[in-house]
């Protein structure tokens, strides 16, 4: 198994892990025994277990029944959470799961997660969780930070304290005033980017993290539609191209990267997908081509596909992941457009229970559920798509998102 370790390598590992984090005489502490106050090493979180790999996760909701379970790839356990009937939608912000019912939206407490702090990085797990509801509309856009969770549903945007989240307390959340779009709601860099404002509806606004407007991004961003977090900056999907906005010294600046020439309606991304932080953005272009945003070259590229259900890539020098409406899944290298490996995944499922199919990635492998099979295959990019494992499942995985990266 992938994530298998010895109890040994783990050990070593985990003690060093915090020994490159920690300084001063209380460096040998334990991360799993709560210290006293003024001995709190680095990095310790209480109710958590820090580890020395990423603990992924899949929460899964079974849109027949509304079975909601959380699968530990770690480990391989499933861990059923409860029910929530008529769920329709998933979206995650890293460690919670935001699960829409187009009446209200549960948050359900993944418990791993990933802590960045540029230098080195933090990795946790603990107990999983159900939290309960957190307002009416369907989640439309999730992303988050250490401090807040902003979610933005089809009736409007709220802000929700992630201590307050992590202690188990839901809340109603904080509503994101003035805003006359509908565009999403982005915490970034101690502020939060507002797309979908001004009387055109077309800028983004730079908010402190009260609400209160700092600034506003100069570069236009007209019929603002998907978003994505990515190290070099903050992308919004735009009517002709995308927006990548950054910050240095307190100051906030949109730069346009434009498609290269005219493109339908029809054809422009209006959604992402990426491993989190990545800079390799991937859209699909109509109904028969996938769009690649190369955020550090500043490119688009246009790739040929045939009818796309689902797709994916990990980031810069990893193929592109398309599974089509046949329940093929290719992959494609994106510099060139051409397929490089395709194997009949979910051949033979019913074309609904493929169009619920994602791709999930993270940095060696990605995760299609099979919603015909009850099972979710495990796929080894690197290596011409490889099953590594098949995880088979006693409920159908209608929607799934990873967490923990």
């Amino acid at each position: 198994m992938r994530h298998a370790k010895t109890r040994a390598a783990a050990a070593l590992a985990a003690a060093a892990l915090l020994a490159g984090c920690q300084s001063g005489p209380d460096r040998a502490e334990s991360a799993e025994a709560e210290p006293p106050p003024s001995a709190v090493p680095h990095g310790y979180v209480e109710g958590a277990e820090e580890t020395a790999e990423q603990q992924p996760r899949l929460v899964m909701a079974d849109a027949r029944t509304g079975g909601i379970h959380v699968l530990d790839l770690t480990t391989g356990d499933v861990t059923r959470v409860g029910r929530i009937e008529g769920v329709r939608d998933i979206a995650t912000d890293g460690r919670f799961a935001y699960l829409g019912t187009g009446e209200g939206t549960h948050v359900v407490d993944s418990g791993a997660w990933t802590v960045d702090h540029g230098d080195h990085v933090h990795y946790y797990r603990s107990k999983i969780r159900a939290l309960g509801e957190i307002g009416a509309g369907r989640p439309q856009h999730v992303h988050g930070d250490t401090a807040l969770t902003a979610v933005t549903f089809d009736g409007g945007a709220r802000l929700f304290d992630r201590a307050a989240l992590e202690d188990g307390d839901v809340g109603g959340g904080r509503p994101v005033t003035g805003r006359s779009g509908r565009g999403p709601v982005v915490p970034y860099r101690e502020h939060l980017l507002v797309a979908g404002t001004g009387a055109a509806q077309d800028a983004v606004e730079v908010r402190d993290r009260e609400g209160a407007p700092v600034a506003s991004v100069a570069e236009r961003c007209p019929q603002t539609r998907g978003t994505a977090v990515t190290r070099r900056g903050v992308v919004f999907g735009c009517s002709d191209g995308a927006l990548l906005v950054t910050e240095e010294d307190g100051g906030f600046t949109g730069e346009k990267i434009p498609y290269g020439g005219p493109v339908d309606a029809g054809d422009r991304a209006v959604a992402f997908d990426h491993r989190p932080g990545s800079t390799t953005l991937v859209a699909t272009a109509g109904d028969d081509a996938v769009w690649v945003l190369d955020i550090t070259e500043r490119t688009w590229k246009k790739v040929e596909t045939g009818p796309v259900a689902a797709v994916n890539t990990a980031g810069e020098g990893t193929p592109l992941l398309v599974l089509t409406e046949d329940g093929t899944l290719s992959a494609y290298d994106p510099a060139t457009g051409k397929r490089t490996a395709s194997t009949g995944l979910l051949a033979g499922a019913p074309p609904e229970q493929t169009a619920s199919a994602v791709i999930e990635v993270d940095t060696s492998r990605a995760y299609v559920n099979d919603a015909a099979a009850r099972k979710v295959h495990e796929i080894d990019y690197n290596d011409r798509l490889r099953r590594a494992r098949t995880f088979a499942l006693d409920f159908t995985p209608t929607l799934m998102v990873e967490t923990g990266r």
